[in-house]
């Protein structure tokens, strides 16, 4: 008697990220493609704001997907792709950084961090202000590569510092330290584009 094959349920845009992940392990490619398609636009844009160069970005962005599906076996927590993917993302960024020598170092150093929070502007206020987004791009550069990478994953991508920290291999303290410091940094660097000048 023949036995029928259980066809296999549909792919939607309900269908949660741990459920294709779960698929994708085990060979189906539809299901990889449907988790590259709804996590593209955000790596490509995370990539966009660590790199600075919109066709090296393009390349990592297909680096980091390259990588993720080489890997994906290794994948245990499958309802976190999206900071898993972030992470590798990220790391794509920091080697595409290091081969082009000719840009300048960026330094951790917090000599000129401001010690009290400065009123404003806020950086999830910028993200979402058209008028604010060149101004916004040049202050990430005042971050040092570790910092805008966190940052960008907690305000622009709304990452758990759970999630960060896995990421990064750092503990949740740390993650919320550096992003704190990137915060004020990223603040100082836009007083002077926001109306009112940070009077109270």
């Amino acid at each position: 008697m023949l036995r029928l094959l259980k066809r296999p349920e549909p792919i939607g845009p309900e269908t949660p990220d741990e459920a294709l992940v779960r698929r994708a392990q085990v060979g189906e490619s539809a299901a990889f493609k449907a988790l590259f398609e709804r996590h593209v636009v955000a790596v490509r844009r995370f990539l966009r704001d660590l790199i600075r160069d919109k066709h090296l970005a393009d390349d990592a962005t297909q680096e980091a997907f390259a990588r993720a599906h080489a890997q994906l076996g290794k994948l245990v927590d499958r309802d976190r792709f999206k900071p898993w993917i972030l992470g590798i993302a990220r790391n794509v960024a920091f080697e595409v950084r290091r081969v082009r020598q000719h840009e300048p170092i960026e330094s951790d150093d917090d000599e000129g961090t401001p010690d009290a929070v400065i009123p404003s502007p806020n950086p999830e206020a910028a993200l979402l202000d058209r008028e604010l987004e060149k101004h916004f791009t040049e202050a990430l550069s005042v971050l040092s590569e570790k910092r805008r990478a966190a940052l960008l994953m907690r305000v622009d991508h709304g990452l758990a510092y759970e999630d960060i920290a896995q990421a990064f291999g750092w503990s949740i303290p740390t993650v919320k330290n550096e992003i704190h410091r990137a915060r004020l940094k990223l603040r100082a660097a836009l007083l002077p584009h926001v109306g009112g000048g940070g009077r109270s």
